[in-house]
């Protein structure tokens, strides 16, 4: 099964800070399948690993690349790109 790759713009206004970060990781470790996500031409890094995220640096505006293997790929993409897109940030 060929990897699914999805670009998705950063929607929180203060980007992949701690919080929207956390709950990115965190759904993509329920994924179940490998994710990576990586900026720009940069180098991938695990979906699933809270730190690596955050070393993105990713601002708002930004793309992202999100690559899964797997069954549950496009499922789990959508839920991830969808949380990529919202702002976090919005009261």
């Amino acid at each position: 099964m060929p990897s699914i790759s999805r670009t998705v713009r950063i929607g929180s206004s203060h980007g992949l800070h701690a919080r929207p970060a956390k709950l990115f990781a965190q759904a993509a470790k329920e994924a179940g399948i490998p994710i990576t996500v990586a900026k720009a031409s940069g180098a991938p890094v695990n979906a699933a690993s809270i730190l690596g995220v955050i070393a993105l640096g990713v601002e708002q505006g930004d793309y992202v690349t999100l690559t899964a293997d797997g069954d549950n790929a496009e499922a789990a993409l959508d839920t991830l790109a969808e949380l990529l897109t919202t702002d976090h940030d919005a009261a």
